[in-house]
């Protein structure tokens, strides 16, 4: 099933178990008779008000994730996890005051009791979905397109695995052919292997994604052929697929991958998920937050500089600029006009310089308070950025830059910022050695991620911002 059909399931049967659970503690705590109380509670605020405690604690430790990156196990002691830490934050803020004379030791008890019905009807309800996705999978419904990388023994051993378990969900389209090196195994067909073909070499990689819809590329590489790894992952950054590999190549990209084990079927994810859902969904809240405030409190400023940029050039009040963000999707970013209109038009897509003679009075005077960068708050509210994060680049650059510098489509992996760590560490680019420099920056940002650099990169921004150390 789809990722949205996937999540409305989780969602329906997480929304009856979590409720039939209450309904079951409710009768357990006020109807059996083996609880004293002085007032009888409420029952259906609670339900309600404690059904949407535990949707955003699910929420926040990543339980709504798509279940391709985890097993059905990993999945159930997450929810071990979950739950008991729930149980104990619910306990204590919100039943800690019952007055019904419970004693100590009973009140442990319904800790462990409500703990013990969470746990266990929300398992089952999840355990039910994954037998019938297990099912759907099996069938072919909701396969994920995928091709193996290699052309050897290895590689066909890797096809051998994926087909003899269907319930993985991949559909195997064909081969990427790595270069030739070494003498080619006897009685290798040179066409296809099992009705799969070859579709192509691997510089060929991003067309063939696009072309064919690949969602996984499996990496089954001989040992001779190690070198090109870093090549296949370099020509997959950018893209919105997942890369998994034999895990004999571990060494190779050692602080990079994360084993994952799926029906004892052994694969290694490269450049997995960067951030943990909770900091995912704590960096998102603050990015809605900030961007939200910023546009609403400073609207008379914003409205005054929308003002003067009519008054001082012909053109629209905002530049729109297409960008590539993350995965390669390309938005439109908005800024303030700080340049006369049109002013690429005989030029083509160029770097901005300093003391730039396209640049206009009042855009002179916003762009060295950074103030011509503001309307992005929008794209931050709608998703298309945040707050810290890589700068997004113009598709013209990202396939010039991708071409010259290995890796630079890594930082298409995280969602394009505002602010990020290159641009307090270095100025504007000019050259592609600026390029070179940020690029560096990026990626350790990107490794480093977390809400405490973000915290850092924020401050340091509005240091420079107050500095007024812009590009004029």
């Amino acid at each position: 099933m789809s990722k949205r059909i996937e999540l409305l399931f989780l969602l329906l049967f997480d929304f009856l178990t979590i409720n039939a659970a209450f309904a079951f503690y409710f009768w357990l705590r006020i109807e059996s008779g083996l609880f004293s109380y002085a007032i009888e509670p409420e029952f259906l605020l609670p339900l309600l008000a404690i059904y949407v405690y535990w949707l955003v604690s699910f929420a926040v430790f990543g339980l709504y994730r798509h279940w391709y990156a985890q097993s059905r196990l990993d999945e159930v002691m997450t929810l071990f996890r979950t739950t008991a830490v729930g149980a104990l934050v619910l306990f204590f803020l919100v039943f800690i005051d019952d007055q019904s004379g419970s004693t100590t030791t009973s009140f442990r008890w319904l800790i462990v009791a409500y703990w013990g019905l969470v746990f266990t009807f929300v398992t089952v309800g999840r355990l039910a979905i994954r037998s019938v996705q297990k099912r759907l999978l099996a069938a072919g419904i909701g396969v994920r397109n995928t091709a193996i990388v290699g052309w050897s023994r290895r590689a066909f051993e890797l096809c051998d695995m994926v087909l003899a378990y269907p319930a993985l969900g991949y559909r195997v389209i064909g081969f990427i052919k790595p270069e030739s090196k070494g003498p080619r195994p006897a009685g290798r067909r040179e066409i296809e292997y099992k009705g799969h073909p070859i579709l192509g070499g691997v510089d060929k990689l991003p067309q063939l994604i696009r072309k064919h819809s690949i969602k996984e590329v499996l990496i089954g590489l001989d040992s001779r052929e190690h070198g090109q790894l870093l090549e296949i992952i370099r020509q997959c950054n950018g893209y919105d697929v997942g890369m998994k590999i034999i895990p004999d190549l571990y060494d190779i990209v050692s602080g990079q991958a994360r084993v994952n084990s799926i029906y004892g079927f052994p694969l290694i994810e490269v450049t997995p998920q960067i951030l943990k859902p909770w900091e995912q969904v704590v960096k998102r809240g603050v990015d809605i937050v900030v961007a939200g405030a910023i546009l609403v409190l400073g609207s008379p400023l914003w409205l005054l500089i929308a003002g003067l940029i009519k008054l001082d050039s012909r053109g629209p009040v905002f530049y729109r600029q297409e960008r590539v963000g993350t995965n390669g999707r390309i938005f439109n970013m908005l800024k303030f006009r700080s340049m006369i209109a049109d002013a690429e038009k005989k030029s083509g897509p160029v770097w901005a310089n300093r003391n730039d003679p396209r640049v206009t009075r009042t855009g002179r005077i916003i762009r060295k308070l950074h103030l011509d960068e503001v309307p992005q708050f929008y794209n931050v509210l709608v998703g298309d950025m945040s707050l810290v994060g890589p700068r997004p680049e113009r598709p013209f650059f990202v396939d010039q830059l991708s071409e010259q510098l290995p890796l630079y489509r890594r930082r298409l992996k995280v969602r394009p910022g505002i602010t990020g760590w290159a641009q307090v560490k270095h100025h504007y680019d000019q050259s592609l050695e600026d390029v070179k420099t940020k690029l560096k920056y990026d990626l350790f940002y990107i490794e480093n991620m977390s809400w405490r650099m973000d915290s850092k990169i924020l401050f340091n921004t509005l240091y420079v911002m107050l500095r007024g150390k812009g590009h004029a």
